[in-house]
């Protein structure tokens, strides 16, 4: 079942984007009024590739939930990554990397792979996501090992 006000979204303009998952799963789909959607397959990888391809594109984003995105444009204050198909959201310059980034392009490239966690969503429908709260905080190099205390007899 998809909620009714995203049948569209599956169907697409003009049925774009079910004829692309019907191509790209090998399956037949079909989709009632009443947003029941019906997947008949040869195999159960075609199947799952047809469900998974719709549950994606019906998916709600939630906060703090972190998502494999592509990067889809590089700005000098940041870049935008797809979370979900058609969902874009800006990870700010402040939020790529735990070190400064002077210049975004230095640490992403355009239709890289990251993951991100999703921070916020603000009132007008933005999504607000992070890089850096995934890394592994880095140990300066430089710091001594501290010698554990002994008092003096």
């Amino acid at each position: 079942m998809v909620p009714v006000d995203m049948i569209g979204t599956v169907i697409g303009p003009g049925g774009k984007m079910i004829r692309h998952i019907i191509a790209e799963s090998k399956s037949e789909i079909d989709i009632d009024d009443e947003g029941k959607v019906t997947i008949a397959a040869v195999s159960k990888e075609s199947a799952a590739i047809a469900r998974n391809m719709i549950m994606r594109l019906t998916e709600v984003p939630e906060v703090g939930k972190i998502y494999e995105g592509t990067v889809k444009s590089i700005k000098d204050f940041g870049a935008f990554v797809e979370i979900l198909p058609g969902k874009e959201g800006l990870l700010h310059i402040s939020e790529i990397d735990n070190k400064r980034v002077v210049k975004v392009s230095d640490v992403l490239k355009m239709g890289e792979v990251i993951q991100v966690k999703l921070l916020g969503i603000d009132e007008s429908g933005k999504f607000k996501l992070s890089r850096k709260i995934l890394l592994k905080a880095e140990k300066p190099e430089h710091r001594e090992e501290k010698k554990p205390y002994k008092p003096k007899e």
